[in-house]
């Protein structure tokens, strides 16, 4: 999804990541929670901590440091899971997105909105929506649908339904 696909003005989430500012579109947002205990499914990607219990249902939880070659998140007072709804190929799921600490909803104008760098062919930045700013701070602008390959979206996906 290139920036010009952004035509009007978008509430989007704040997140950090180690000193990194990312943010999502808050109509992928379902709710923010305090870090709880989560539980270790054997055989997953290193990325995905596990899962958590959300009134009944299974949730994967991605960390999402890990997800983007950072270092483990650490547990502070701050940590927090981000439940999103990301779609591929039509499927919906709900995921747990670990992240250092929510910092507010900003709205973005389109005009503010420079598209994702591209750092040569190798280097996959499809899931960068685009570069906005806030605060004279840049603030990476995720496509959440765009951040898992269809492969980790299948091993999330079984990992939640409690599938083998």
């Amino acid at each position: 999804m290139s920036v010009s696909t952004i035509t009007e003005t978008v509430q989007y989430l704040t997140f950090k990541l180690a000193d990194e500012i990312f943010a999502l579109d808050v109509a992928k947002v379902r709710e923010i929670l305090e870090y709880t205990s989560i539980t270790k499914v054997p055989q997953t990607p290193e990325f995905m901590r596990g899962v958590i219990n959300l009134r009944g249902s299974v949730v994967p939880v991605i960390d999402m440091r890990l997800k983007f070659g950072m270092s483990t998140t650490e547990q502070t007072i701050n940590t927090c899971i981000i439940v999103v709804e990301v779609t591929l190929d039509g499927d919906t799921t709900v995921l747990g997105a670990l992240a250092d600490s929510v910092q507010e909803v900003v709205e973005m104008e389109p005009e503010l909105i420079e598209p994702a760098p591209h750092i040569g062919t190798r280097l996959n930045t499809d899931f960068i929506k685009g570069m906005g700013k806030h605060e004279d701070q840049f603030v990476m602008i995720l496509d959440i649908d765009k951040v898992f390959s269809e492969s980790e979206m299948a091993s999330l996906q079984d990992a939640g339904s409690g599938n083998d």
